[in-house]
């Protein structure tokens, strides 16, 4: 499988999809990992440590989509972004699409598939993606301790 990995553009997004690590353990079971130059600098990843762990590294978000079949992003797609997405692409990312009914509507539009990390639910019941971010965003979350106003 061809996976890409793309640079987030949203507004204060610095996380990248997949680390290096996780590119060396996709090549070592055959497959090709396309990253966008600069996707892993935000979370303190070079583009040379995915380059050392197998993966190629392309110019811009339009070759990572020309290249890849499956596209990994960490937040929801902004509109550059779905309306580059063709039936032939599986998404997988967090989409939050119950307040974005226009980003519904173009996912719809691309024929894409698009998984949505905060779905997934094995056999158990739990929900392995979206329960670590959850209890990230709990923990940074503003609290009177962590606020400078005063009621």
């Amino acid at each position: 499988m061809r996976i890409g990995v793309l640079k987030e553009i949203k507004a204060d997004e610095y996380r990248v999809s997949l680390t290096p690590a996780g590119a060396r353990e996709l090549v070592s079971r055959g497959h090709q990992v396309i990253v966008e130059t600069g996707a892993g600098e935000g979370s303190a990843f070079p583009d040379e440590a995915y380059l050392s762990a197998g993966a190629e590294i392309v110019e811009n978000a339009e070759q990572v989509f020309d290249k890849a079949s499956l596209l990994l992003k960490v937040k929801e797609p902004l509109g550059q972004e779905y309306l580059r997405l063709q039936p032939r692409h599986v998404l997988f990312t967090y989409l939050h699409l119950a307040p974005n009914p226009e980003l519904t509507r173009g996912l719809i539009e691309s024929g894409a598939t698009c998984l949505a990390y905060e779905t997934v639910e094995p056999a158990n019941g739990h929900l392995p993606l979206l329960a670590p971010m959850s209890e990230v965003a709990g923990r940074i979350a503003p609290t009177p301790e962590r606020t400078s106003w005063s009621a």
